[in-house]
């Protein structure tokens, strides 16, 4: 008899989509599914494990977790698979028995395909299977034409010029996470008008295939049955989605830079207005980081996206753990001296709030 295959369901999106949202929350609905979570961050903090240390892992009745957190940093999983995660999948397919679902969330800078085909290898075929490729979407970061102005006319544009390249990288990036999709989340649509919305569907339906299903989501609040047993096989049919990057060995993510700082926080909404001003002046995609204010028993979580920034407390600061703000901001051409430095003087120049 043969034993059965982990169905591994890869989540995909740009930086700040809210993959680690989605995650979560159906990490905390697992409902006593035994899920196991592999999470490749691009950076040196771990935040994204750590956030979702912190909702359980998935928990039965009794409170006892039922999943497992596997954490891959420093990278890009779809140029590290043989390093780094190749042995992590063998553990798991050793414990094949004790894991429903396996999820694994890539980096924001992740090409899927790649990852997807290291399923074709014959260690990994025999005992995983990829049920889907998720994909989740910024709807107001679309709106707001982070990767094009009018995606519409850009599309017939390049459609016209064969020799006509994309406008960035990142274009390409965001493309190829939805050429390779059997599911998109159109996440964040609270607050957006019906025309918007329309827009950011219109240009999500450019790059992705017939029959892709489109799902609204707010704060990642999307049903374990949506996401989970789609039962695609994508491995078996992954060398029929084109991307960009089909006849690249080097995937180019040394266009991205990913550094850390370290800062003296005082108050919240100061911090906020001057990671907002610091990205209006650099090339920045990505903010996320723990903070430390003075006084406070909880630890601040601090994200952002383009020039929208929150924050909210998620757990109280244990005694074992240094209370320090650190910050990791990802972008282009990066100098994480030159960006602290600014960083503190913006924060020191505006007053703090009452």
């Amino acid at each position: 008899m043969q034993t059965r295959k982990i169905p591994a369901t890869i989540v995909t999106g740009f930086l700040g989509s809210g993959k680690t949202t989605l995650l979560r929350h159906l990490l905390t609905n697992a409902q006593g599914r035994r899920i196991a979570v592999i999470v490749n961050e691009f950076g040196e903090l771990g935040i994204d494990g750590e956030l979702l240390r912190g909702c359980g892992i998935g928990c039965d009745e009794e409170g006892q977790e039922t999943g497992q957190l596997f954490e891959l940093a420093n990278g890009c999983l779809c140029c590290t698979v043989q390093e780094e995660f190749a042995p992590v999948m063998e553990q798991l397919a050793a414990r094949r028995d004790q894991i429903d679902y396996l999820v694994i969330e890539t980096s924001g800078l992740a090409l899927p395909k790649p990852l997807v085909q290291a399923f074709q290898w014959p260690a990994l075929r025999n005992a995983f299977t990829v049920d889907a490729v998720i994909t989740v979407v910024d709807a107001p970061a679309v709106a707001a034409g982070d990767f094009a102005d009018d995606p519409v006319a850009v599309d017939a544009q390049r459609r016209a010029d064969e020799n006509l390249d994309h406008d960035s990288p990142l274009h390409e990036l965001f493309e190829d996470q939805l050429a390779t999709a059997d599911l998109v989340i159109v996440h964040k649509t609270d607050g957006m008008d019906a025309a918007d919305l329309a827009r950011v569907e219109a240009a999500i339906r450019l790059k992705t295939r017939a029959g892709v299903k489109l799902v609204h989501a707010q704060h990642g609040r999307v049903a374990a049955e949506v996401l989970l047993g789609l039962e695609q096989a994508v491995q078996d049919v992954i060398d029929q989605r084109k991307t960009h990057h089909d006849e690249e060995e080097d995937h180019n993510h040394d266009a991205f830079d990913s550094v850390c700082v370290g800062l003296d926080v005082a108050d919240r909404a100061q911090l906020l207005r001057a990671l907002a001003s610091l990205v209006t002046r650099h090339e920045i995609y990505r903010v996320k980081g723990f903070v430390a204010l003075p006084g406070a028993a909880m630890r601040l979580v601090a994200q952002g996206v383009g020039q929208r920034f929150d924050a909210y407390f998620d757990r109280a600061w244990r005694s074992d753990e240094p209370r320090l703000t650190r910050l990791v901001l990802i972008g282009g051409h990066l100098d994480a001296a030159q960006l602290q430095g600014e960083l503190q003087a913006a924060m020191q120049a505006v007053p703090a709030t009452a």
